[in-house]
Order: structure tokens, then C-alpha cells, then sequence
């Protein structure tokens, strides 16, 4: 009896110990990291992202997220996911100092492209047809692409209706349009964007080449007085990724899960980012700003005087294993083929 009880007595023991240890076939845990605070719209379509991860592996799949940069810095973060400081994270190609030329430069080659899906289409065709632009990213496993919206004119006192009013402006640019002002007789200026609000309202620049959201987020409504939509290119680029070792890792079913999530990350951003662009319109004529519509012969010519700046830029890129022009070149064939209101579409033969 007394050795029945002390058997009854150990498989309890073992029963409480087995509850307290972490099960063989519990959830796999995976961090995130960005730079973006969890209320930005980026983060929104990280949450979307996170939310449908966690559905479709039935719960196998963990995503913790770390947000602000509080694992990941800004502009090491590709070769920080690479050494598995985070397992996925937001990256910025665009803006490393070295190892990205391609990536970075091909966002200039999109005149023409009028939506973030276009972008982001053109983009995975480019990436297709010109290996080393995926070559940049070895070690990396994308997982999503990130357009977004297009810039437009936001001025203090003088409207801009065409590319000829840019002339005489001092504005506040990306670096990467720094060129095209310039050519258009402006005056670029380059200053952080948490610089801008005091800089306009002091009258230091005139204005600033940004998407309307900033009307709004930067409260640039508030010392502004016309938007223009002269909206200025802008491409796609890889912008979420995970380390292809831990990647591979995985088993092949939770794999598929990760890729099948691009479509749904990026529909995410799109849609936030619409939104955004919306509630900065909405704010600024809230502010009794008065908008411009620019007339499509103002928005051709204005695309043209980019496309030759990025002309001669693109010259330049033989030197990281692609031919620049080439590169231009199936971009802007690509989205002149493309019928309005339909998709981008890679092309059946590639260069």
C-alpha cells in the first residue's frame, strides 16, 4: 500500500512538473523590430501584419514586436537582422551609407507611376529582371516592399500651378531632388523635417517638397498657405526583411505563411498611408489652405525635367553591376505600357 502511495505521489509530482515546463511544441517567437513609434501608419500595417501572422499559423508563429528603435538602429538595421539582433525588421536601403547603390538609386526611375501599388509592382519587376539589385540584399529575406505617397509643393505665399513657378523658390527637398530644383531654378535647401515648421513660419524657406500627410502630422497647414499636387516621382523599395538563416529555419509550412503575409503587409500600408494623405488634405483645408490641382500638361512637363536629371544620375550606377539606363529604361517602358486603372505586369521576357 505504502508503495502504491509513494508511486501515486511521484506520478503527481511529475505531472505538476511536466504543467510548469514550457511545452515541445509551443508557439515559435519571433521579434520585430522599427524605428516607428507603435500610433504611426507604419506601425498600423505592422500590427495587421502581426495579427495576420499569428491567424494563419494557427498560433505556432509568435511575433514580439519592439517599437521606437528600441532593438534596432535606423540606419544599421540590415546588418543588425543580418547578425540576428532582430529577427525581422524595417530596413532602409535607401538610406545606408554603402552596399545599396541599386536599391537606393532605382527609386528614382518611377515617373509615371501614380499609385503605391504601381510602385511597388514596378519594383518586384525591376528586382526580377536586374539581379543585382537582389544581390544588395544577400543574407536578408524580404518580406515587404514599401511604396509611398507622392510628394507635393506645400508654400507660404506663392502658389506653384507649374514647373516654372519653382523658379526663385527656396525649398526644403530630399536630397535625392536636390538636383531637379535646381534645375528648375529653385533653391534646395536640405534641413531635417522637424526643422521645417519654424524655418516656414520664420520665412527662412519658402516651402517644402513633401506628401500632404505632413500638412496635418507636421501641422504644416498652420504656416502654409497653397498645396500643390506637382507631385514628384518616387519608387519602391525593400523595406521590411528577415534574416534568410532564420528564415530558412522555420518549417517549410510556417515559411509559406511569412511569404504569403507580403500581400497582406503591403495592402496594409497602402491603406494606411492613403488614409493619412487623406486626413492631411482634410487638415490643411481645415486651415483654409488653398489647394492647386496642376494641370496634366504641368505635370508632363515637371516629369520630363525629372526624367533628365535621373538620366544623367543613372549613368553613373555601371559601376555597382548594372547598367543604370538599362534599368531606367524597363521601369519607364514598363509604367508608360501599363493601361490606366490596371496593374503593373512584369513582362514575359526580360532584358
Amino acid at each position: 500500500m505504502r508503495r502504491l502511495a509513494a508511486l501515486a505521489a511521484s506520478a503527481a509530482l511529475s505531472l505538476g512538473l511536466a504543467a510548469c515546463a514550457p511545452r515541445a511544441d509551443g508557439p515559435i517567437v519571433l521579434t520585430y523590430a522599427t524605428s516607428y513609434s507603435p500610433t504611426h501608419p507604419f506601425s498600423r500595417a505592422d500590427t495587421d501584419w502581426i495579427r495576420y501572422v499569428e491567424t494563419a499559423s494557427h498560433g505556432r508563429l509568435k511575433i514580439k514586436p519592439y517599437w521606437s528603435g528600441s532593438l534596432l538602429s535606423a540606419d544599421q538595421s540590415m546588418l543588425e537582422i543580418r547578425h540576428g539582433v532582430a529577427d525581422i525588421g524595417l530596413i532602409t536601403p535607401i538610406y545606408v551609407l554603402g552596399g545599396a547603390h541599386l536599391t537606393s538609386a532605382q527609386t528614382a526611375f518611377y515617373a509615371g507611376a501614380r499609385s503605391i501599388d504601381d510602385q511597388v509592382a514596378v519594383y518586384k519587376c525591376l528586382a526580377q529582371a536586374f539581379p543585382p539589385l537582389q544581390r544588395e540584399l544577400d543574407g536578408l529575406r524580404v518580406l515587404m516592399v514599401q511604396g509611398g505617397n507622392l510628394p507635393g509643393v506645400i508654400t507660404r505665399d506663392r502658389p506653384v500651378r507649374s514647373p516654372a513657378d519653382i523658379r526663385g523658390l527656396r525649398l526644403r527637398v530630399p536630397e535625392e531632388n536636390v538636383g531637379l530644383v535646381r534645375a528648375l531654378g529653385g533653391d534646395p535647401v536640405s534641413m531635417p523635417m522637424s526643422e521645417v515648421y519654424p524655418a516656414m513660419a520664420k520665412g527662412v524657406i519658402d516651402g517644402v517638397l513633401v506628401a500632404p500627410d505632413a500638412l496635418g502630422a507636421l501641422h504644416l497647414a498652420e504656416v502654409a498657405h497653397y498645396y500643390s499636387d506637382l507631385h514628384t516621382p518616387r519608387g519602391a523599395y525593400p523595406a521590411r526583411a528577415m534574416s534568410e538563416a532564420r528564415f530558412r529555419s522555420l518549417p517549410p509550412d510556417l515559411q509559406k505563411v511569412l511569404l504569403d503575409s507580403e500581400a497582406v503587409w503591403e495592402g496594409s500600408l497602402s491603406k494606411n498611408l492613403g488614409a493619412a494623405a487623406k486626413k492631411g488634405l482634410a487638415y490643411g483645408k481645415g486651415h483654409g489652405m488653398t489647394m492647386i490641382a496642376v494641370s496634366p500638361e504641368a505635370q508632363q512637363a515637371f516629369d520630363a525635367a525629372y526624367i533628365d536629371v535621373t538620366r544623367r544620375d543613372a549613368s553613373r550606377l555601371d559601376r555597382y553591376g548594372a547598367s543604370g539606363a538599362a534599368m531606367l529604361a524597363y521601369a519607364q517602358t514598363l509604367i508608360a505600357n501599363t493601361p490606366a486603372g490596371q496593374p503593373v505586369a512584369c513582362p514575359k521576357e526580360q532584358p
